[in-house]
């Protein structure tokens, strides 16, 4: 049996290295199935690759990465999936958005095959099937919006996208992990209006915040001008305030210095000689008055006796005299006790 093996091995071996020189010929295949390789009854699976086995025409088992045996004439590799990131480039199409306006779009798709199986047995041409989905898919959704929400709403279309890849993927054992636009191409005249409408935004923009500048400084004048006018007031009403205070002070200063020199004048009175005292006063401020006349104004009201100074001298101090007893009397009285202001005879007004 052993010898048997060895023989069909053998000639398995000599099978292949023609097959090898032949491949050569062979237009290159498609980039997740490579070239099924020959059952050499030892065979060694790479990383990240699912080889199918079939036995006498039907599905026997999926090898695993690593050292594998095969039954030879039996058994047979039928299909080499690749359990990587796939990428594949979506060829340019048109479609018609919401509003009417042809665009050119392409992508990129990213896919992995997560079951070998029923990607080797689901589908006959899974990169082709994919692609085709996933262009029909993109028109179906970009008839959904209007050419702006297009561009705004990217991330979302591509996650439309993807979303219904992988419903319609589910069966081919394919997960779409993500879909990506590259390029949006839009037709020429749509291109300038599109500019135009970009200026026109951008110029009402500027107006827009022009006419918020203005305003913002005809509102900063104006509260700088009340401002101004409050300050003003509270600095007017402050003066005043304080103008008020100082000649009240003033007056009362007046008030007090006049007090205590009438009180000092009543007390110089009192003592001897003050008669004499007011007389030379008197005299003094009548020779001061009378010095000053016609300086002021032309309107002159003389005595008759103007040569007679010490006439009028005496008939101030008559004056004076007469003013001076009710006030002496009236203080006699207040000084007195209660029975002697009792026995006090009436002044002649009562």
């Amino acid at each position: 049996m052993l010898r048997t093996l060895l023989r069909s091995g053998g000639a398995i071996l000599k099978n292949t290295q023609r097959t090898n020189q032949r491949l050569w010929l062979v237009p290159a295949q498609q980039r997740w199935a490579s070239s099924q390789p020959m059952n050499t009854v030892v065979l060694f699976v790479p990383q990240q690759e699912a080889w199918v086995v079939e036995r006498m025409g039907r599905f026997h088992r999926i090898l695993e990465p690593g050292l594998n045996f095969l039954i030879p004439i039996l058994d047979r590799i039928r299909y080499v999936q690749s359990l990587k990131e796939i990428v594949i480039d979506v060829p340019e199409q048109s479609a018609v958005s919401l509003d009417n306006v042809t665009l050119q779009i392409d992508g990129v798709l990213y896919l992995r095959i997560l079951d070998p199986l029923k990607a080797s047995y689901g589908v006959e041409d899974p990169e082709y099937a994919v692609t085709q989905l996933a262009q029909t898919t993109m028109r179906s959704e970009l008839g959904k919006l209007t050419l702006d929400k297009v561009f705004r709403e990217r991330e979302s279309l591509n996650h439309n996208i993807v979303n219904s890849i992988n419903q319609a993927a589910e069966d081919w054992g394919i997960r779409c992990l993500r879909y990506e636009i590259k390029d949006i191409h839009v037709p020429p005249r749509v291109k300038e209006s599109m500019q135009m409408q970009v200026e026109a935004e951008r110029r009402k923009r500027a107006t827009v915040l022009e006419s918020e500048g203005q305003r913002e400084a005809a509102i900063n004048v104006a509260e700088g001008c009340k401002q101004s006018q409050i300050l003003a007031s509270e600095g007017e009403k402050a003066e005043q305030i304080n103008q008020a205070a100082g000649e009240a002070q003033a007056i009362l200063a007046k008030a007090e210095a006049k007090s205590k020199a009438i009180r000092l004048l009543s007390e110089a009175l009192a003592e001897q000689n003050g008669g004499a005292a007011a007389s030379l006063s008197v005299a003094e401020q009548y020779v001061s008055a009378f010095s000053n006349l016609a300086k002021e104004t032309n309107t002159l009201l003389l005595p008759a006796n103007t040569s007679d100074i010490t006439g009028m001298v005496a008939q101030a101090m008559s004056i004076y005299s007469t003013l001076a007893k009710p006030n002496a009397r009236l203080e006699g009285r207040s000084s007195g006790t209660p029975e002697e202001r009792s026995e006090a005879p009436p002044s002649p007004s009562q």
